[in-house]
């Protein structure tokens, strides 16, 4: 016991911490809401030129930034940047003796705006000077892409490389921007990764918002492409214009777009500093609520201080990954200035980059945490710091650069003057062709390749973000996904997370038609997306073990539907059985009759010298008995699993032992007539009566029988068979007669045998003569072509086993007709009224009485 509950808390911990492998890193950030600045957390458009020295020089934090208006945001790019070229000037083993500095410029939009007429471009312009005179090694830029845009052309032309960190624009054209290296990737997995979460969660009615550039577009025409192949449609599409006038003409389209639409996940991407905010705000205040999936630039705060994808049922974020930095943490607490300390504080620098402690509370949901419970969690110390996708991005430029000049200076291509303290120039374009080539791992440990051409698609990291408090929040991470890996293993999503976090799976379904359940199909509706469809049953004997089936499948011949139409099972073969109990009634009752008609026949063997016995012709009395024991028990050949010998037997048996019958019967009629008419005087029919003539009757009647059962078998015999679909789930087997007709000529034949004995033993029911039998045969012929007149529209009415019953009973019945009513009336004088069967009464009965009179 002792050794299994040790192997149960080791897979437990092997459990726990592949979950916190996979979601550690990191895995959940404290979020705050900014109602204090004006511009909430935009991004400003910032230059970071970078120039060297000789020498140990330290970085003037901050130093000519914080005159104007700038975001926190913007102060944990700045600081990104400084610990990045900290780092790297405390490094050996990069650019020795070489330091890194950086002039950090902010506004530079606003400021050519403001100054257009100012003819002091060499306060706007980086690197501006009439001599011309190289000062900057690079410039890095970002975060907004039309700074690199517009003031792009005035680097060139002062000979200063450029490399943007921003978020990926079409900015790597080289004929329009030969000076410019685009730092962030190309999201070219990510709306293979979107539409992979939307078919994990089961959503395939999903609206789209995009800004209406070139990124936004063509993002829209790979997440088409995608969704088309994964079979998830588009409800509607909003555009969204960067011009402000075009947007105002618009914003009650894109209004009544949102509130008609039924899609409740809407994918939001493009440029976040157009119009698209304002959208958002408006459906805010009208409480229209939808579930956004995005990327993390449109994870940020409007200008009235709240989040701009709030949403009571959470956000879902796609953020390219990026590992944690060991030290930022205690050189954002030292490097923040001390005159913005009431307003830009460690606590408050930017929402997103405050990690939540590791151990999660004690909660079985999120939802269901007390607030008490959450804040003291959330406090726990210490607070760890991870950058954002912007900050990580520059980071690595700088670290880029570094490396490009080293790798140069290790070439010995270009080397500048040097003097202790004092500025180093290089030339920066061949520092620049070494840049676009570079390969390193950054600190962390992560692999950055800047060969845009071999570049692979970054992971993502997926995130959940939910707000329970006003002002506060969490953003948790519930997955990941790479689309480099093959198909099927590039999403992964950790339930244990999504259990905690969110009600997702259970309470949000975003489709046009409600699933198909199994045993139903789809039929699209007309006109209508592929998503939006009917669900009508499967035909019959037809299956959908799947969702969404659009076509059943049919069951093979031997197995059949369930009732649900979700299976097939095996179809069950039935026959006529003796474990039946309608066989085994049968198949007593066709054993009771056969011992029976024994006992009669030894009844008469035994008095055979009785008057009642010789009556009538003894032979055929004991040739009709031995028959009708063949009757019953030819009955059993149709009880049990047939055969091809069973098959023949029944009906050739049936034939022949019936013909005995009923011509034995016709020839005892015959007998009656002529012993009556040889009593009339004048009559010369003796002979035949004597010769034995009637009793000819027999084998030719038999014979003709025969004639036709060997026609039969010769052109068509009866065979096995198997109906698969007679009766629903059975298979049933029988006997097939072969040829129909040869059948009913055998039938039609017994019964014209029949009905002649019917018609010449009810004309000779009348005649006076003791022991008379004519009545008794009369009667048991009425019985028996009754019986087989009814068999024909009972047998053609009835199927599977039925069938073959209805006929062993026909056989029973007609056979017990005769037995009864021409042997019973006499079984009955034998044994329980002797004295009239003796030939003493035989006399008497024979005298007339004379008349006195």
């Amino acid at each position: 016991m002792a050794k299994m509950f040790s192997f149960s808390v080791f897979f437990f911990g092997l459990k726990l911490s592949f979950l916190f492998c996979h979601l550690s890193d990191p895995r959940c950030f404290w979020r705050i809401k900014d109602t204090e600045n004006y511009l909430g957390d935009k991004d400003i458009d910032c230059f970071f030129s970078i120039y060297t020295k000789h020498g140990y020089v330290k970085n003037d934090y901050f130093s000519g930034n914080l005159d104007k208006q700038v975001t926190r945001k913007t102060i944990h790019l700045i600081s990104s940047a400084y610990f990045a070229i900290e780092e790297i000037n405390m490094n050996v083993h990069i650019l020795p003796n070489i330091s890194l500095l950086v002039k950090v410029e902010c506004n530079l939009i606003e400021d050519i705006v403001e100054n257009v007429w100012s003819l002091k471009k060499k306060e706007i312009i980086p690197n501006y000077y009439c001599k011309n005179r190289r000062r900057y090694l690079i410039v890095l830029t970002g975060s907004v892409w039309m700074t690199s845009y517009k003031l792009g052309p005035f680097q060139y032309f002062s000979r200063t490389p450029e490399l943007y960190f921003g978020y990926f624009h079409f900015l790597s054209d080289q004929d329009q921007f030969p000076h410019l290296y685009q730092m962030s990737p190309k999201d070219t997995s990510l709306p293979l990764g979107m539409v992979s979460l939307a078919v994990h969660f089961g959503w395939n009615w999903v609206g789209v918002i995009i800004t209406d550039d070139d990124h936004g577009i063509q993002f829209l025409s790979e997440l088409r492409e995608v969704m088309e192949i994964n079979t998830v449609c588009l409800e509607f599409v909003s555009i969204i214009p960067n011009d402000k006038l075009l947007y105002l003409t618009m914003i009650l389209k894109y209004y009544q777009q949102i509130i008609m639409s039924s899609a409740k996940v809407v994918i939001v991407y493009g440029n976040k500093e157009s119009p698209i905010q304002f959208n958002f705000i408006i459906w805010k205040f009208k409480n229209i609520q939808k579930l956004w999936v995005s990327v993390s630039q449109f994870d940020m705060i409007t200008r009235i201080g709240d989040f701009m994808l709030n949403s009571i049922h959470g956000t879902l974020i796609f953020s390219h990954h990026q590992s944690e930095m060991s030290g930022f943490k205690q050189f954002m607490q030292t490097v923040y200035p001390s005159n913005y300390s009431n307003n830009i504080s460690f606590a408050k620098l930017w929402w997103t980059y405050f990690k939540c402690s590791l151990q999660p509370p004690n909660c079985t949901t999120l939802k269901n945490c007390p607030n008490k419970t959450l804040f003291k969690w959330l406090f726990v110390p210490p607070l760890g710091i991870s950058m954002s996708e912007t900050c990580y991005n520059l980071y690595n430029s700088v670290y880029a650069v570094a490396h490009s000049l080293h790798e140069m200076l290790l070439q010995q291509v270009d080397t500048g003057s040097e003097s202790d303290g004092k500025v180093l120039e290089f030339n920066s374009w061949k520092m620049f062709s070494f840049l676009k080539t570079m390969q390193f791992v950054n600190p962390a440990g992560d692999l950055v390749n800047m060969n845009q051409n071999r570049k692979l698609d970054k992971d993502y990291d997926i995130f959940y973000i939910v707000d329970f408090l006003k002002q506060e929040g969490l953003k948790m991470k519930i997955g990941s996904f790479s689309g480099h890996y093959q198909d099927g293993q590039q999403l992964f999503i950790s339930d244990e997370m999504i259990e905690w976090t969110t009600e997702i799976k259970q309470t949000l379904a975003s489709m046009c038609s409600v699933p198909c359940r199994p045993g139903l199909r789809k039929y699209l509706q007309e006109g209508k997306a592929v998503c939006c469809f009917d669900c009508y049953p499967c035909p019959e004997n037809e299956i959908s073990n799947i969702t969404d089936m659009n076509q059943c499948v049919k069951c093979p011949e031997d197995e059949y539907a369930n009732i649900n139409q979700t299976n097939c099972l095996k179809k069950v073969v039935i026959f006529l059985d003796y474990g039946d109990p309608l066989g085994m009634a049968l198949g007593s009752l066709a054993v009771f009759f056969s011992s029976l008609t024994v006992i009669v026949l030894c009844v008469f063997l035994k008095h055979h010298d009785t008057p009642i016995v010789k009556a009538n012709n003894e032979t055929l009395t004991y040739v009709l008995l031995i028959s009708l024991i063949f009757c019953f028990i030819c009955s059993l050949l149709y009880i049990g699993y047939p055969s091809m010998v069973h098959c023949i037997l029944q009906q050739t048996t049936f034939a022949i032992v019936f013909t005995v019958a009923a011509s034995t019967v016709l020839a005892k009629t015959i007998t009656v007539v002529l012993a009556f008419k040889i009593t009339v005087p004048g009559r010369r029919l003796r002979w035949m009566l004597l010769s034995g003539t009637p009793n000819y009757i027999i084998p030719i009647c038999t014979m003709i029988q025969m004639i036709f059962c060997e026609f039969w078998l010769r052109t068509s015999p009866p065979f096995v068979d198997a109906d698969l679909h007679m009766e629903h789930g059975h298979i049933i087997i029988f006997c097939n007669k072969g040829s129909v007709i040869a059948f009913y000529c055998v039938l039609g034949y017994m019964g014209s045998l029949a009905l002649a004995s019917f018609t010449v033993a009810f004309l000779a029911r009348n005649l006076p003569d003791t022991f008379n039998e004519a009545k008794l045969l009369t009667f048991s012929m009425l019985v028996f072509c009754s019986v087989w007149i009814t068999f024909l529209p009972v047998y053609h009415s009835t199927k599977g086993k039925s069938m073959v019953a209805v006929e062993v009973f026909c056989i029973l019945a007609s056979s017990a007709g005769l037995l009864l009513c021409i042997f019973l009336p006499k079984c009955y004088i034998i044994l329980l009224r002797p004295r009239i069967n003796s030939f003493h009464e035989f006399r008497k009965m024979r005298v007339k009485p004379i008349n006195t009179n």
